[in-house]
């Protein structure tokens, strides 16, 4: 599993599987946050599936859709509403980790 730090309290990647839910624990996150929406390509694993995991795994987990290129307002408060409720650090995943990256660069942006 591949992670960018984005800040001490902020890491991305892309697509994980419930199976991975271990090494993001034994990598010391305490939350997740799946901002990949169910069904945007044949095959990928559920965020139902990846949320079981890290419940078994005793980690937070947050689900927060975000459809790639269209990033709202909404996706942005949730997304920080999220980060400051959830215990860090945090691992937030998508597709390739850039709509998490976006994420958060806009809420540094919007000062929220």
């Amino acid at each position: 599993m591949e992670y960018r730090e984005i800040s001490d309290n902020y890491s991305v990647s892309g697509q994980i599987t419930p199976d991975e839910i271990a090494a993001v624990k034994a990598a010391g996150f305490n939350s997740v946050i799946c901002n990949r929406p169910d069904d945007e390509q044949p095959g990928q694993p559920s965020a139902g599936s990846v949320k079981a995991a890290a419940a078994a795994a005793g980690l937070a987990f947050r689900y927060i859709p975000v459809v790639s290129g269209q990033i709202t307002e909404q996706n942005v408060a949730d997304q920080a509403a999220a980060l400051e409720e959830l215990k860090g650090p945090v691992f937030a995943y998508c597709r390739s980790g850039a709509r998490c990256t976006n994420l958060y660069g806009l809420i540094q942006e919007m000062g929220e």
